[in-house]
Order: structure tokens, then sequence, then C-alpha cells
């Protein structure tokens, strides 16, 4: 008889839970994380991709070849794309859609100054015309530039890099003839770095039609930056002074201007990552949140790009792109690379590289399509059979990032220090 009247509370508890469940349902979105929504669709990358840096990277999900004592890649990494690789032999360690073009927000940036730092020499004094600051997109981040007011190129990119001022990156397109010079320069620059997933259409990465990018290029990119003296400073200055508004009668002040990105200076939740020495934060309501990093520990230094992480944690795209560093550190000398981050055009032997990447491509096609998962996949050798004879041949090019550059001193120091 008990037995009756416990399946009997048995159903009527299930009959309710079921009746609850559309009210339960139409609560607040709010209640939910974000990973949660049912009905929430991810977009998903393209079937094929890029072959640029190897085969491996052209195709989607997770790409990782562990040897033994390997570590396993994080689990709590939601980017779209992200990649960790080795900043100066090249070495590509692991990826996730390497090659998937995306927006790019404020990482964009990055181009903008790899391309413009050489011609524009740190001490000339701008005087900004208000044409100059009327474009600049509603909502952008600002460094607060004042129309007639002069500045040097020094404190223009002191504002770029540290507060992600799109009205500094304005004023600096004026200097260079303008924004769309600008727009075509730094599409040629990426051409030259073989960052062809990139598509510039606005130089400060505000949400623009068209304007993509993927974790490969970014990273491409920001090896690339990482050679000049101007650009590793910038990028590493935790706090800068930066001229005020002048007043009449008064003399010009400053302010305190930090810099954006939470690896290096920290924010709630997250502690300076030790080694960071750079590189450039990103957010757009297109691009989500994005970030490439570069650190050094014990002589190794690592490039990290994630991108659009989704699964709703605070902060998430620094706390990835940790967890992806701390990978990338124990795993370095137990991986086998995926592939690899390719000199500039001008850097490379002459040969054909147009028929080096159709080869690769129908290899590709020919390759088996599934992801390689954290326990390797025999696609790696096909991957390295196709590209063997172009990293042989790229090895021997004169190319400074295959070389030791100098790391700004924060790298060097711990986090608080």
């Amino acid at each position: 008889m008990s037995a009756l009247k416990t399946t009997a509370r048995r159903t009527a508890s299930t009959v309710l839970a079921a009746a609850l469940l559309p009210a339960l349902a139409a609560g607040p979105a709010l209640a939910a994380s974000h990973d949660n929504v049912p009905d929430r669709k991810k977009p998903k990358p393209p079937a094929r991709m890029s072959s640029v840096g190897g085969v491996q990277l052209a195709k989607p999900g997770t790409q990782v070849k562990l040897g033994p004592g390997a570590p396993v890649l994080p689990k709590d990494v939601s980017g779209r794309s992200w990649i960790v690789a080795d900043a100066e032999s090249g070495e590509v360690l692991a990826s996730h859609n390497a090659h998937w073009r995306l927006p790019p927000a404020s990482t964009m940036k990055m181009l903008f100054a790899d391309t413009l730092l050489p011609r524009l020499p740190k001490t000339t004094v701008h005087k900004v015309a208000p044409e100059e600051l009327a474009d600049v997109g509603a909502g952008s981040s600002l460094v607060g530039i004042k129309e007639n007011h002069t500045y040097s190129v020094h404190d223009l990119w002191l504002g770029v890099f540290l507060r992600s001022g799109n009205d500094a990156v304005h004023v600096l397109s004026a200097m260079n003839n303008g924004i769309d010079q600008t727009v075509k320069d730094m599409q040629e620059h990426a051409e030259e770095l073989q960052a062809l997933d990139t598509t510039v259409v606005s130089p400060d990465g505000y949400d623009a039609p068209g304007q993509v990018s993927s974790a490969y290029d970014l990273t491409l990119i920001a090896r690339s930056g990482m050679q000049k003296k101007d650009f590793r400073e910038y990028c590493s200055t935790v706090s800068a002074d930066f001229p005020g508004e002048q007043k009449e009668g008064e003399q010009r002040g400053t302010f305190k201007i930090q810099n954006t990105n939470r690896l290096l200076t920290g924010a709630t939740g997250i502690t300076p990552y030790k080694g960071i020495a750079g590189v450039k934060n990103g957010s757009t309501t297109q691009a989500g949140s994005t970030f490439t990093g570069v650190a050094e520990r014990n002589g190794k230094v690592l490039l990290v790009t994630v991108m659009h992480p989704d699964s709703g944690e605070s902060l998430a795209v620094y706390k990835e792109a940790g967890r992806l560093l701390d990978w990338g550190f124990s795993a370095a000398d137990k991986v086998t690379p995926v592939g690899e981050l390719v000199p500039p055009r001008s850097a490379e032997p002459a040969e054909d590289t147009e028929a080096v990447e159709a080869d690769a491509d129908r290899k590709a096609d020919a390759a088996n399509p599934v992801a390689a998962s954290q326990t390797g996949s025999s696609g790696l050798s096909i991957a390295l059979s196709v590209a063997g004879a172009v990293l042989m041949a790229l090895a021997t090019a004169v190319f400074l990032v295959k070389r030791r550059w100098p790391l700004p001193d924060r790298a060097r120091r711990g986090p608080g220090q």
C-alpha cells in the first residue's frame, strides 16, 4: 500500500514539474547563463579555410598534436577562434579555427600601428583640426583628444595603445593623408605580411561591414609589430600622463591614462599575467571580445590570440588567453607543431607562392577533414609532407623574428612588480 502511495506521489511530482516548465522557461532571460539559452544559435566556422601556414590550419575545430608528457588543452576555452604560437620560431603549437574570418575590434589597431609607426616620427607635433575628429564612430573608445590642441605623435600612440583611442587613430590617419589612404596602406601591409584573411575597412577596428581578420592573421601582425622597439614599448606601457585641455590663462596640465589590457594591469578577478608584455585587446558589438598577447617565461616567448569567447564568464577573453598561455609554456617542447607563422612575402626566397598554396589546397581536399582531437591526428603527417619543402625553404630566409628580439623589462617581472 505504501509503495502505491509512493508511486502516486512521484507521478504527481512529475506532472507538476512538467506543468511548471513553461512558466519557468518564460522567466527573465538574464537568470540563465549565456550558454544555457536553448534557442541560441552559434555560428559555425567554414568547412574549409585558408591553408596559409599549413594545411592542418585550414581545418575547422581544434588542431593539436600532443607528445609524451604533454598536458591536454584547457577545457574552459570558448573562443570561436584561437591560436598559441612560439613567437620566435613561428611554430603553431595548437589552434582552433585559426583562419576563421571574424570581426577583429580594436586588435585591428595592431595592424594600424605596424603600418604607420615607421612613417611618423614620434617627436612630430600636430595641431588637431575639427574635421579630423568628425567621423569617429559613435560609442568609440576615446583618449580625450581636443580639437585645435597640439599633440606629439608619441602622445597619440600612447592614446592608441593604452586607451584604444579611436580619436587618436583618426588624427594619426589624417597625418598619413587621410582615412582612405591609411586603409589602403594597412591592406597592402597585411598582404605583405601574408595576413590574407584580413580585410581593412576602418583603421581603428570599429565595426564596419566586411571588416574581418582571423586569429592567425592577428598573431602574424603582432609578431611583426613586436619587432619594432616603439611598438614593444607602447604595448607594454601600463600607465602614462596624457596632455589635457588647454584653458585660457592656465598652464596646460596632464591626466593619467591606463592600459586597458587586463592581463597587463590586472582587474577584479584577474591578476597581471607573469611575463606579459602586451599586445592589444578589443571589444565591439559584432566582434565580442578579442585579444592578442605576448609573454615570456624562461626564455620562451609565446603569442596567443583569442577571438569572441562566449562562455559568459566575466572578462573571459583574458582568462582564456591566460589558460592557453599556461598550457603553451607547459607543452611547448612536448607537442609537434600543427603549422607555422609564415614570414612576410619580402622575406621569402624566390618561389611561386601561389603554386605552393594551390598544391597545399589540393592535398588538403584529399585529407580527412575531421579536426584533430587532443590525442592527436594522422592528418599532421599530411600537413608536414605538404609543408615540409616550404618550411625548409623558409628556414633559410633572412627574417628577423626567427632571431631573438628583446621584450620590455616588464616581461621579466612578476605580477604586481
